[in-house]
């Protein structure tokens, strides 16, 4: 199971256990379950402290790490490799009471929850944002002994999928009952287990002194305003609804120069430590909801935010970035993880030997239908122009593909299903008018991105397209307010362009700063004291 390159590497992180723990397997006589009993016995002859166990659970194959003596321990029911490999390497540290590098206060949040907490996340091996998830879960049933996590491979266990109606991963289950859906954050989930969270966080916010310049979004642009800023020795704070922006979703990045390859979620965590490494005051999990801006040169604009707390700041830089865009029709929401998804990765393999569509004919559109096609029985791809848009390259390949059937010219006009999943969509062919009827299971959406700013209605000049208007050095029409990234109208969204606007953006707001005034300089130091 594991390569000599692999063996070593787990080896010399395996010196770190500190108590012997024990892999409880569960294993039965399917080809799957002797490569977990191999990848066991692999595993457990890398260290002394560690035994493979015998035992009886409903789910085959599947294992326990537990801590020997005690009933410390997670269960994975299934291969945790992949995309999971970095959560099973956690897991046996912690279990093996190696301690974990979270937030202090966050650790005894979770040791101080008080009740039963039985949580289950079905996951798959191709998705990139389902190892937060796990890691996280996973981590709270070693801090706290109250709660237990078993995380489930959901093409392994595909009648369970059915039955509980599992069609987007990470699902996340809660004593038997729905919890969340999607990419969370240790913080998120303690938050919505602690009710009180969201009170002190607000409250600890509000009493923050302002900032000299204050990034809102922590996706690339965001990460290099706060960079650029910091380095300036200038008093810098970012709020971000979640780091990392879309990077997150994002699986394969091979168009960052000088990076040959990475994936979304490892550039998101190495933006996140490169600017810990300066002295930036990171708020995340921070959603913000309106801009107020200053009423006159060199006065405080002030950024209210989801939980009622305001941050004020003599700068601001918006980089709050983009989402995917959506159909916008009938059936669209109601069947939003039941049927349609928007991550072909994540999702995908929940639909294997099923039917699905494909909504738009870009490069995204045209590799997600790639990548299905590989998995599911037949991708219809689907684009509302009279031509795909995608590179020649990835048109020859879909081409190709003897499972994928192409329809263009085609305006989706509903989703159907049966008020627990899709089972069909509906189109307009835009050249004769004709009405037509795809029967499916899935509908994976690629049409682009629409910027995040509705919040910023009435405080900066929007395009049509609603994004923010910006000049050459990334002023908006707001003076001391500045902007970067895919939330603005430059051109051309790319991860490379966005960490050059923000640097731009960054040294812009510098710039403002130090041209001020210096008795509105001085009036403002005396307030902030």
């Amino acid at each position: 199971m594991l390569d000599a390159n692999l063996t070593q590497q787990l080896k010399a992180y395996l010196v770190n256990i500190r108590q012997p723990i024990e892999l409880v397997a569960s294993l039965g006589d399917d080809a799957k379950s002797r490569q977990m009993g191999e990848l066991l016995d692999e595993i457990a002859a890398l260290s002394d402290k560690i035994a493979v166990v015998t035992a009886d659970d409903r789910r085959r194959p599947s294992f326990m790490i537990r801590r020997a003596g005690t009933d410390i321990g997670v269960r994975f029911a299934g291969l945790p490799m992949g995309h999971e490999f970095t959560s099973l390497v956690l897991a046996l540290l912690q279990v093996g009471g190696h301690p974990s590098k979270a937030a202090q206060e966050l650790i005894q949040q979770v040791e101080a929850l008080d009740g039963d907490f039985h949580f289950e996340t079905f996951f798959s091996l191709s998705c990139a944002n389902c190892p937060d998830v796990v890691q996280a879960l996973n981590l709270m049933a070693v801090l706290n002994p109250r709660v237990t996590h078993t995380a489930i491979d959901g093409a392994l266990f595909q009648d369970e999928v059915a039955t509980r109606k599992v069609m987007a991963v990470p699902t996340v289950f809660l004593n038997g009952e729905p919890f969340g859906q999607g990419r969370m954050e240790l913080e998120q989930i303690v938050a919505k287990l602690d009710t009180g969270s969201a009170a002190r966080a607000a409250e600890k916010i509000a009493a923050k002194a302002p900032f000299d310049v204050l990034v809102v979004g922590g996706g690339p642009a965001g990460a290099a305003a706060a960079i650029y800023t910091a380095r300036k020795g200038i008093r810098t704070g970012i709020a971000a609804e979640r780091f990392g922006g879309q990077v997150l979703d994002t699986m394969a990045i091979e168009n960052f120069i000088s990076v040959p390859h990475t994936e979304g979620p490892k550039l998101a965590a190495e933006l996140e430590r490169h600017v810990r490494d300066y002295d930036v005051d990171i708020m995340n999990l921070q959603r913000a909801e309106k801009l107020i801006p200053a009423a006159g040169e060199g006065g405080l604009h002030e950024v209210v935010l989801e939980n009622g707390a305001s941050l004020h700041a003599r700068t601001v830089i918006l980089s709050t970035g983009a989402r995917w865009r959506q159909m916008n029709v009938p059936g669209e929401d109601a069947y939003r993880n039941k049927g349609v998804a928007y991550c072909p990765h994540c999702d995908g393999p929940l639909y294997k030997g099923k039917r699905v569509a494909v909504i738009g004919g870009g490069n995204s559109g045209v590799e997600a239908a790639i990548d299905l096609a590989g998995i599911v029985a037949h991708v219809t791809l689907i684009e509302y122009d009279s031509d795909l848009r995608a590179d020649a390259v990835l048109q020859r390949k879909l081409a190709s593909l003897p499972n994928v059937a192409i329809i263009t010219s085609a305006l989706i006009t509903e989703v159907h299903g049966d008020g627990e999943k899709v089972t069909a969509l509906s189109y307009r062919d835009r050249n004769t008018d004709a009405m037509h009827r795809v029967d499916l299971e899935g509908i994976f959406v690629q049409i682009g991105l629409v910027p995040n700013t509705e919040w910023l209605a009435g405080a900066v000049a929007l395009s049509p397209r609603g994004e923010i208007e910006v000049d050459h050095r990334g002023h908006t029409s707001q003076p001391g307010v500045f902007a970067a990234g895919d939330v603005t109208t430059v051109p051309f969204k790319q991860i490379v362009i966005a960490m050059g606007e923000g640097s731009k953006a960054a040294l812009a707001a510098f710039d403002h700063l130090i041209r001020l005034p210096a008795e509105v300089t001085h009036d403002w130091e005396e307030a902030a004291e």
